[in-house]
C-alpha cells in the first residue's frame, strides 16, 4: 500500500459513501445490458456502418466482428474484475484513477466527458437530418434538420430529469424493435440462401486478409460503443457485483453475435457483388436488400426504425453523460450543485439539466456554421468514438496498474488481471493511433485536413491533468477525494 500512497493512487473509502442522496434503483441485467446496448443504435450501425466494413473489408468483413468481439470480450474481462474490486461509479473516471493515479483519472474523465459530449451532439444532428429525409421520402415538405434535433433534445432532456427505469422501459422498448427488424433480415436472407447460396469463406482469415484489415477493425471497433458504460450505473442496479458483469459480458456477445451474422446475411444478400455494391451506394445496401429479401415495405420501415434507434442512442448517451457528470459533482471537481439527486425521481437532475445545456449550445454553432448535416455528424462522432477508444484502451493498462500493485486476489488468476486486459489494450490502443494517422477513413476530408482533432483531443486530456495538478498542490482536501464518487 506504500507504493500506491507514492503514486497517488484512491484507495477504496467504502466509509466515505452514505446512502444520502445517492442515485438508487433495482434495474436487472436485461434492462441495463439493454440501456447501453442503445448507445450503439443497432439498426443504424447494420444500415449504416457495417457496409462500410463491407466496403474496406469485403467478404471477410464479418470474421471482422468476430475478431473484435473477441477482443473486447478481452477487455471486459479486465474490466469486470476492476469493477468487482474498485466497486465505484465512476467507470473509466474511477478506474483510470485507481490504477494509473488521480491526475490522470481526471485528465480521463475530461476526456471521456468531451468524447461523449460530442457523440451525443452529432446524433442530434444526425436524428434532424434522418427526420427531415423521412418525412421528404413520404413525399412531405422540405424541413429544417435543427426543428426536429430541438424537439428530440427537448424529449430527451425531459426523460434524463426522470428515473432511469422510465428511460430503461423506453430503451428496451426501442431495442426490441431494432433487433427484430434486424433478425428479420438476417432470417429471411439466410433462409433463402443469398443471392448465389452461403458459403464459409466470410469466415475465413484469407478472406479477411483480402480486404483493409487495419480499415475494418477500425470500423468494427467504433460501432461497439456504449457497453462500457455498465459500471456507470452501478448504484442504480439489483446486484452490482452480479448484474454488471452480466451486462457487460451480455452486451459484447449479444451485439457482437448480432452484427456478425448481419455482415454475413448482408453480404449473402449481394453475393460475389457485395463488394462492388458496397463501394457504389453503401448507405442504401441494408434497405434495399430487405426490401428485395423480406417486401418493398421493409425500405420504408427501416427508415423509420433508424429514427427510433438515433432517440434511443440520444437517451442512452444522455444518461452515460449525466452520471459522470453527477461522479466527478461528488468528487468537488465540478460545481457542487451537480451532484444533487432528485429526491422523488432519484436521478441525477441537475446534471442531466447541465448536459442538456451544453448539448443545445452544441447545435447553435453547428446551425451557424452551415456545415452539411450528415458531414458534421461524421467530424463529431469520429472526434467523440477516438475518445473513447483511447480510454478504453488506458483503462486496460489501469487494470494492469492496479493489480501490480494490490496483488492478485483470492479468486482472480493472472489471465483475467494482465493477460487480457494486455492483449485488449494493445489492439486499442493501436487502434486508436491508426485513427489519428488516418483521420479521413474516420471523419473523411482529404488527408492531413483533420489533424486539428489530434490537437483537440490532446487539449482536453491536458487541461484535465493540469486541473488535477492544481488540485494536488492546491486543494488536498478535493484532491483526496478525486476517483472516490463517495458521497
Amino acid at each position: 500500500m506504500t507504493e500506491m500512497t507514492t503514486l497517488d493512487v484512491p484507495h477504496i473509502d467504502s466509509s466515505a459513501k452514505t446512502s444520502e442522496g445517492k442515485l438508487s434503483g433495482s434495474m436487472g441485467t436485461m434492462s441495463l445490458m439493454l440501456t447501453v446496448l442503445a448507445f450503439s443504435a443497432p439498426i443504424a450501425v447494420v444500415e449504416g456502418f457495417i457496409p462500410f466494413a463491407i466496403l474496406f473489408g469485403g467478404p471477410g468483413a464479418a470474421f471482422g466482428f468476430i475478431l473484435t468481439t473477441l477482443i473486447l470480450v478481452l477487455f471486459s474481462i479486465g474490466y469486470v474484475t476492476m469493477a468487482r474490486h474498485v466497486p465505484k461509479p465512476g467507470n473509466f473516471y474511477a478506474f483510470i484513477s485507481s490504477g494509473l493515479g488521480r491526475v490522470m483519472g481526471l485528465g480521463a474523465s475530461f476526456l471521456a466527458i468531451f468524447g461523449y459530449l460530442c457523440v451525443l451532439g452529432g446524433t442530434y444532428v444526425f436524428i434532424g437530418v434522418s427526420i427531415s429525409s423521412l418525412i421528404s421520402s413520404f413525399g412531405g415538405p422540405e424541413t429544417f434538420w435543427l426543428v426536429w434535433a430541438a424537439i428530440s433534445w427537448l424529449i430527451v432532456s425531459t426523460l434524463g430529469y426522470f428515473h432511469i427505469e422510465l428511460s430503461a422501459k423506453i430503451l428496451t422498448f426501442a431495442m426490441v424493435i431494432e433487433v427484430l427488424i434486424v433478425l428479420i433480415f438476417d432470417i429471411f436472407v439466410l433462409g433463402k440462401g443469398g443471392a448465389e447460396g452461403l458459403t464459409l469463406e466470410p469466415f475465413t482469415v484469407t478472406s479477411f486478409a483480402d480486404g483493409d484489415m487495419a480499415v475494418t477493425l477500425l470500423y468494427t471497433i467504433m460501432v461497439f460503443l456504449g457497453f462500457e458504460a455498465t459500471a456507470l450505473f452501478r448504484d442504480e442496479v439489483r446486484n452490482p457485483d452480479k448484474t454488471i458483469p452480466r451486462a457487460t459480458y451480455g452486451a459484447v456477445i449479444l451485439i457482437g453475435l448480432l452484427y456478425v451474422v448481419s455482415c454475413y446475411a448482408l453480404t449473402s444478400a449481394y453475393g460475389s457483388s457485395a463488394w462492388d455494391v458496397a463501394r457504389e451506394d453503401p448507405t442504401s445496401m441494408f434497405a434495399h436488400g430487405i426490401g428485395i429479401f423480406v417486401a418493398p415495405v421493409f425500405t420504408q420501415i427501416v427508415y423509420c426504425s433508424v429514427v427510433i434507434s438515433l432517440f434511443a442512442a440520444l437517451l442512452s448517451i444522455h444518461n452515460v453523460l449525466s452520471r459522470y457528470v453527477l461522479n466527478l459533482a461528488v468528487d468537488k471537481a465540478l460545481p457542487k450543485a451537480f451532484a444533487r439527486v432528485h429526491e422523488k425521481h432519484s436521478s441525477p437532475y441537475i446534471a442531466s439539466v447541465g448536459v442538456a445545456i451544453v448539448a443545445a449550445v452544441f447545435m447553435l454553432p453547428a446551425f451557424l456554421s452551415g456545415i452539411d448535416g450528415g458531414i458534421l455528424y461524421g467530424v463529431v462522432v469520429g472526434i467523440g468514438a477516438i475518445a473513447i477508444i483511447s480510454l478504453m484502451g488506458l483503462v486496460c493498462f489501469a487494470v494492469i496498474g492496479w493489480f501490480a500493485r494490490t496483488g492478485i486476489p483470492q479468486g482472480e488468476n493472472p489471465l483475467k488481471v494482465y493477460v487480457a486486459p494486455a492483449i485488449a489494450g494493445v489492439v486499442l490502443i493501436g487502434t486508436m493511433i491508426f485513427a489519428c494517422l488516418h483521420l479521413d477513413l474516420v471523419v473523411g476530408g482529404a488527408p492531413g485536413d483533420s489533424n486539428w482533432i489530434i490537437i483537440l483531443l490532446l487539449s482536453v486530456f491536458a487541461v484535465g491533468l493540469a486541473v488535477g495538478s492544481y488540485f494536488r498542490s492546491r486543494r488536498p482536501d478535493i484532491y483526496r477525494r478525486l476517483g472516490q464518487s463517495a458521497r
